[in-house]
């Protein structure tokens, strides 16, 4: 049984680490986050002690390691700006660390992260469930066994309807959260860039607070993209229907449906991790230079 710590336990994402940390038969000995709305935590780990506090969180972790129980690996889902630092925090400590994406906002970040891995000996995992969803490992097996000269047409749309609470959170804050493109869309372009090759042009057509949109050229795809948080945008029969959400992926025309199979995947990347098949530093940078460059490219 291995322990971790959880920095970032009242966002949206956390309980999906929670109940992988139980799934996999693992302990959670501490929690941290600003606001005390956790009781979520009850569901998995009810005995974790809990921190609002940096300061006192890191005194209890080191109190914890003096007394002879050891930090294995610290969990990262806090605001995307605070990522580079709470996983330094886990590496100083001696501990692995497993962080939700974006990993860091700027490629230089993930430079300087190599190296105090390599300083520390440690490791620093990122999630990217979708590289782990059976119909995309499916579509990239098919693209790799394909014609190798051919280029395939790609239209990707994802809208993810928010109320006003966004643009006052740090999630409007494109300095904290990276903008629209990173916050929401960098682990569609992870998997793009996993299946389809490397980034040959990359063309910006909108980065707005709400919107984003742009044409990539890859080694074998040429990919239209649209990410959107602005409910208007929706498809009048997604509105009709009463949703918030429409997410969309065509190849050559064809609808990719992707859209099941995600509940478990948080669980399946933490079964890797341990395993020590984790995604790495190297594995995210790509995605992570791309987002750069696109909430760049307009400025």
């Amino acid at each position: 049984m291995k322990n971790f710590v959880l920095v970032g336990a009242g966002g949206y994402i956390a309980p999906r680490h929670m109940k992988a940390i139980k799934d996999t038969n693992n302990n959670l000995l501490a929690a941290l986050d600003k606001h005390d709305s956790v009781g979520i935590l009850d569901s998995y780990f009810p005995n974790a002690d809990f921190f609002i506090e940096f300061e006192r969180f890191d005194r209890h972790i080191e109190k914890l390691k003096r007394q002879g129980t050891h930090t294995d690996y610290v969990t990262v889902c806090s605001p995307n700006y605070l990522h580079d630092a709470h996983i330094r925090f886990g590496l100083r400590i001696g501990a692995d660390v497993i962080c939700e994406k974006p990993l860091v906002l700027n490629p230089w970040n993930l430079e300087a992260l190599m190296e105090i891995e390599d300083e520390t000996k440690q490791k620093v995992y990122t999630i990217l469930q979708l590289r782990l969803h059976p119909a995309v490992i499916a579509l990239r097996e098919r693209i790799k066994n394909g014609h190798a000269d051919k280029k395939y047409d790609i239209k990707l749309t994802y809208i993810t309807s928010r109320g006003h609470w966004y643009h006052t959170s740090w999630k409007g804050d494109i300095q904290k959260s990276g903008g629209i493109a990173t916050n929401i869309g960098v682990h569609f372009f992870d998997m793009l860039l996993w299946i389809f090759g490397d980034v040959k042009e990359n063309i910006v057509n909108e980065h707005s607070t709400d919107t984003a949109s742009g044409r990539l050229e890859l080694e074998n795809a040429s990919v239209n993209w649209f990410l959107s948080i602005d409910a208007n945008t929706l498809p009048d029969d997604v509105k009709k229907a009463g949703k918030r959400t429409f997410r969309s992926l065509t190849v050559d025309g064809d609808e990719f449906e992707f859209s099941e199979g995600f509940t478990e995947l948080h669980t399946h990347s933490y079964e890797e991790i341990l395993k020590g098949n984790g995604f790495r530093l190297t594995e995210t940078l790509p995605s992570i230079k791309l987002v750069h460059q696109i909430r760049n490219s307009l400025k």
